[in-house]
């Protein structure tokens, strides 16, 4: 079986990979990697309807890639991912959908912490899904780091260290557990610390692999494509 993953962020794409090759060994990799899925979204506030189009596309193009599952791995197009499983013809994951339900297991009050607002909307109701899901009653506080991705997008990565740090520090005296709305936070929140249990997507979202069906079209070596 071969895994396609759909990146809008193509620097994922590595240690997502590695990722992936501890949880399946014997399946390739096919990397699609498309910018503009979350340009697009940042600039409407919100997924256009087009992005959905294209996702389902690029699920048409992993089905004939020969892969038996696609990994959507962009937060913000996380409920794109779920309303395309309809018309696809193999099964997409998003990559924090298991974040969101070990969220829920963790205690009762849950932030999550996120730099973009497109994200944030995304993975706090993922969260909250989970909790009906799983028939857990939670509290959800969404805390928005204000101008760290504007930050970091002008090249000040120092600002938006600080924006992030100061975010968490205010978050986790409210909550049982933070969640990473983006693992490039993940970074920022270690150097901080604390005795706050802190959760992002990348890897177990990828373990979601291991479960993934077996497709006998045969292996090829990793391929990557990418789109504008």
């Amino acid at each position: 079986m071969k895994i396609a993953m759909l990146h809008t962020v193509p620097a994922l794409a590595g240690p997502l990979g590695e990722l992936a090759a501890e949880v399946r060994p014997d399946a390739p990799v096919v990397h699609f990697a498309d910018e503009t899925l979350l340009q697009d979204t940042i600039a409407a506030g919100g997924p256009p309807p087009h992005v959905m189009r294209r996702v389902v596309s690029y699920a048409a193009f992993a089905k004939e890639s020969g892969a038996g599952v696609l990994l959507v791995t962009c937060s913000s197009i996380g409920e794109v991912a779920e309303q395309a499983r309809p018309f696809a013809e193999l099964p997409i994951l998003r990559i924090d959908e298991p974040m969101a339900e070990q969220a829920v297991r963790a205690g009762g009050r849950i932030g999550v912490l996120a730099t973009l607002a497109t994200t944030l909307g995304p993975t706090t109701r993922a969260v909250e899904r989970a909790a009906a899901r799983l028939r857990e009653p939670r509290a959800v506080v969404p805390h928005l780091c204000e101008g760290a991705f504007e930050a970091l997008r002008a090249g000040d990565a120092a600002r938006h260290d600080a924006l992030v740090a100061d975010g968490f520090r205010a978050l986790a005296g409210q909550v049982d557990v933070v969640v990473l709305a983006q693992a490039s936070m993940a970074r920022v929140v270690e150097k901080v610390g604390g005795d706050v249990p802190v959760l992002s997507s990348p890897r177990s979202g990828v373990a979601q692999l291991a479960h993934a069906p077996n497709d006998p079209t045969g292996a090829e070596p990793t391929d990557r494509v990418e789109a504008g």
